[in-house]
């Protein structure tokens, strides 16, 4: 496939060859006055090729709003792109095809894949992006905007599958949790994809995720029962650090002197305290510790 690069293209001031069509045609009004007085039949020769390349001249106008530019065609051939906002004149036998150069977003729709973990979820991204090659844009793919469309829902679609809805202990990385380095990598993706119609990606963030309607509920539960499963383990591991407190500094302040099975004694009820979901109701001793 033959490779092309923008370059800029060849131009002249509108404003200038406008004046000089201006002149052309009161040139022909003058020649026109001069064959009906003089009625010279040689003036026609001049003034009828001259009317039709003024004619012409006329087709070689065009404006350019900031912002956009005019890739330029002369007889199959690209022949350059105009980028500079303005009026301006080009040769006017060329094909003139437009390529904003403006930002644009891509918002996808919510698209249903697997993760890793074959979990059907449903995804969205938005995608910011803008043509930095025009040649690029008009002649690599048959239309870049729709190229711009599919390429970046198979991007999404191949990050979907690349990883976990949520992470676990073996995975370091999640589309949930890890939001700002998902973005990136589908940046990159998108990018990859993208270059070949000379496009650059400048944004890109994932803008819906849940998992899909019919395993939606039983995901739900599933993270109820891991957020508590962690909550009560870091009750345990609390409950497990204060008993250990209180054992040493009864011990380093010689309080009271515990055998092993007192010891045992007091973890359980110090744990039960601790870690009982109900409030705990104390009951108290009134003998020895051996009573």
């Amino acid at each position: 496939m033959e490779t092309i690069a923008e370059k800029t293209a060849k131009k002249l001031n509108g404003f200038f060859m406008l004046f000089v069509v201006i002149a052309g045609f009161i040139f022909e009004a003058y020649l026109l006055v001069q064959g009906i007085k003089t009625e010279e039949a040689w003036i026609l020769w001049i003034f009828i090729p001259l009317l039709v390349i003024l004619f012409i001249f006329f087709g070689g106008f065009t404006i350019i709003q900031p912002n956009d530019s005019r890739v330029l065609i002369l007889f199959g051939k690209y022949i350059g792109t105009i980028r500079d906002s303005g009026f301006w004149w080009v040769n006017p036998f060329t094909e003139k095809k437009k390529v904003s150069l403006r930002i644009h977003n891509f918002n996808s729709e919510k698209i249903k894949v697997n993760d890793l973990h074959g979990n059907p979820i449903e995804i969205a991204a938005v995608i910011v992006w803008r043509v930095v090659d025009s040649a690029r844009a008009i002649f690599d793919v048959q239309n870049y905007e729709q190229f711009v469309a599919i390429q970046s829902e198979t991007a999404i679609r191949g990050l979907a599958s690349d990883y976990a809805y949520d992470s676990s202990e073996d995975e370091k990385h999640s589309l949930r949790g890890n939001t700002q380095e998902i973005s990136e990598e589908l940046k990159k993706q998108v990018q990859t994809r993208l270059s070949i119609a000379g496009v650059e990606i400048i944004e890109s963030r994932i803008s819906h995720l849940a998992y899909a309607p019919e395993i939606a509920q039983a995901m739900l539960r599933r993270q109820q029962a891991q957020a508590v499963v962690a909550a009560r383990t870091k009750i345990v591991e609390g409950a497990v650090g204060m008993v250990e407190m209180a054992l040493k500094a009864l011990s380093e302040q010689h309080i009271v002197a515990l055998d092993e099975d007192k010891k045992a004694t007091m973890v359980n009820n110090l744990l039960v305290a601790l870690v009982s979901e109900t409030q705990a109701q104390p009951v108290i001793n009134t003998g020895t510790l051996y009573q």
